[in-house]
């Protein structure tokens, strides 16, 4: 099993077996705490072999820098039911998990991590930047 692709990004859909992703980021700015992002998204591509076909477990949690999740509906576990067809070498599949209202109490580094079977298999880092006016006019934070 590998993990191709994993981004959070603003925004992410499936067409025509393909995944478009738009927006990909890993800083959220503003001037006030908490930092809230109305939405976005997190896009990942797997790709699986049929020594992966079986029922796996997949989980998502975001953490702050003491690796306790940012709220109570973290982790997000699903099932991932994996089948390869006879004679295949390996098929791809694209999840693309959408957040509403992700809320960030502080600033600091956060992670995304992404575990299959209980195993931690992507974290992807996530800086929260509070600004001062001086920031803002167009520059980007450091």
């Amino acid at each position: 099993m590998d993990l191709q692709i994993a981004s959070l990004c603003d925004f992410a859909a499936e067409y025509q077996g393909k995944m478009v992703v738009s927006g990909t980021f890993d800083a959220l700015a503003a001037k006030a705490t908490p930092i809230v992002h109305p939405q976005c998204s997190l896009a990942m591509r797997f790709c699986f072999t049929p020594e992966d076909v079986g029922d796996h477990e997949l989980t998502i949690t975001i953490i702050d820098e003491d690796g306790n999740a940012i709220n109570d509906k973290m982790p997000i576990k699903g099932a991932m039911p994996v089948q390869v067809p006879d004679n295949v070498a390996f098929v791809s599949r694209h999840l693309i998990v959408g957040f509403q209202g992700l809320q960030f109490p502080q600033p600091g580094v956060y992670s995304v991590d992404i575990l299959v079977d209980g195993e931690l298999i992507q974290r992807l880092p996530l800086r929260i930047i509070k600004v001062d006016e001086q920031q803002q006019g167009g520059q980007q934070p450091a």
